[in-house]
């Protein structure tokens, strides 16, 4: 077994107890396996159809022994079919040879004799990845992928609500502007992100079983009474569960894969906007962090608590964009009907949403040792009455008061304005502006100066994920 020491990759070395579930949707043993599925699949298919008499209907008992293949499918398994590719040079058809074989020892050896010929039948190699790369994504996205989101967006709704009432000064261009509340603003992250986890789970993958060129040329040879496009698409929709796509080259041209990898990447950007925000916060002192006893912030600074956990997703986050924008550009281009150029790239989807699960995995666990600091929040807000600039020149501005903006402008632009000063403002607008508009002024402060941001904050974290 590899020492983790010597990994040329921290997901297999440093990191590789943290990503070790992603190795059942995107190691070779993985790829190998889903190829397996799709071959004993294709010809579970075949024989049901009638049309194709050569192939008789296959029996329960020979229905299970092809499902265990898969099902008991190991990695000693793998290492034969690695071992035939050694001779072969070719894994799929390496792959299709471990088939046969497999059948020719069984007990089913004399009544599965037919079918040798008919396993990988009418099939490029490319008809049996491109599916197998759409199910690795199908399934770990539905099985890991969107549950880690989904996981993410309820923390994301439980601190919403917690803090959906507790105000705090906006920093637009870094400097004091409107408040709002801490929790506003956490939902702003998570609203977006339920946007796109949204997306991410109607995507449809798409797959193709046509044959060399995507013309049904050697089907329609073998059995040119069978509708093979109806065929094949009814395999791919419902015995599979991916989306049929009719016209290809050799290989799927992989557009809804480079979507699902822009999606990705969509969805780690706005990750690392809420790092890089979280962060600030951190450094304003907005939020402390909780202390793990035995944990070490620096080597010469004692004093110091780093915010590693965002820093570490921020990261990552940024290693798996890098992979998913070259996945995404890459792989819808191929060289006429057929360049091996996608293969060697596809190989590396692991890499990319082990770089993602890796960061969520961090950023969850940062967001589990904030401590919100209220006094400190509300000492930010006391201290820049100015903020309240903003609705007294609008209400002004309601009323016709001239040049409101202006005068507004000249009393605070780069000042700094006291409550009392601002009250002294306010109350000079007397019979300038209504008697009610003058006592909703001179109430306002800037921690009550919050607009809808509660009933916004509250809102999102009551909301169907």
């Amino acid at each position: 077994m590899l020492n983790t020491l010597l990994a040329l990759s921290p997901l297999d070395g440093r990191y590789a107890s943290k990503v070790d579930n992603l190795r059942n949707y995107f190691s070779e043993f993985a790829l190998i396996k889903f190829r397996l599925l799709t071959e004993i699949e294709w010809l579970k298919n075949l024989a049901a159809n009638p049309q194709i008499k050569e192939l008789p209907q296959f029996s329960a008992e020979h229905i299970k022994f092809f499902d265990n293949l898969v099902e008991n499918f190991s990695v000693a398994d793998a290492e034969n079919i690695k071992q035939i590719e050694s001779r072969t040079n070719h894994d799929v058809k390496a792959l299709e040879y471990w088939i046969r074989s497999k059948v020719a020892e069984s007990q089913f050896a004399n009544d599965l004799k037919s079918s040798l010929e008919f396993i990988h039948f009418a099939c490029t190699s490319e008809d049996i990845n491109n599916i197998s790369h759409a199910l690795m994504c199908h399934k770990f996205r539905s099985d890991e992928l969107l549950p880690m989101l989904q996981n993410l967006i309820k923390k994301l709704q439980q601190m919403s609500a917690e803090y959906a009432e507790i105000p705090m000064m906006a920093r637009t261009h870094g400097q004091p502007a409107t408040p709002t509340t801490m929790g506003k603003e956490i939902a702003n992250f998570g609203y977006r992100l339920l946007q796109l986890k949204q997306q991410l789970q109607n995507l449809p993958l798409t797959a193709k079983i046509n044959g060399a060129v995507g013309n049904y040329n050697a089907h329609l040879v073998a059995y040119p009474e069978i509708d093979w496009e109806q065929h094949n698409q009814n395999f791919v929709e419902k015995t599979l569960g991916l989306k049929f796509n009719p016209y290809t080259i050799q290989i799927e041209p992989h557009d809804n894969l480079a979507v699902l990898f822009n999606l990705q990447s969509r969805i780690n950007s706005v990750l690392i906007d809420l790092n890089r925000d979280i962060w600030g916060y951190i450094s304003l002192n907005y939020f402390r962090q909780k202390v793990k006893a035995g944990e070490v912030g620096s080597s010469t600074m004692p004093h110091k608590v780093n915010p590693i956990d965002f820093e570490n997703s921020e990261g990552n986050l940024g290693l798996a964009n890098s992979v998913f924008t070259h996945l995404a550009e890459k792989l819808t281009i191929s060289r006429w009907q057929r360049d091996l150029s996608d293969s060697t790239v596809l190989r590396n989807m692991g890499v990319g949403f082990g770089y993602t699960a890796l960061a969520i995995s961090s950023l969850n666990k940062g967001l589990d040792k904030l401590l919100l600091n209220e006094e400190i929040l509300l000492k930010d807000l006391q201290e820049n009455p100015e903020l309240l600039a903003e609705p007294v020149q609008t209400v002004m501005r309601r009323f016709g008061v001239e040049n409101a903006y202006d005068k507004l402008k000249a009393f605070t632009r780069g000042e700094r304005v006291s409550l009392p000063q601002m009250r002294e403002f306010i109350a000079a607008l007397k019979g300038q502006i209504s008697d009610e508009a003058l006592a909703i002024l001179q109430k306002l402060s800037p921690e009550t100066y919050i607009g809808k941001a509660v009933e916004l904050a509250k809102r999102f974290a009551k909301m169907e994920i």
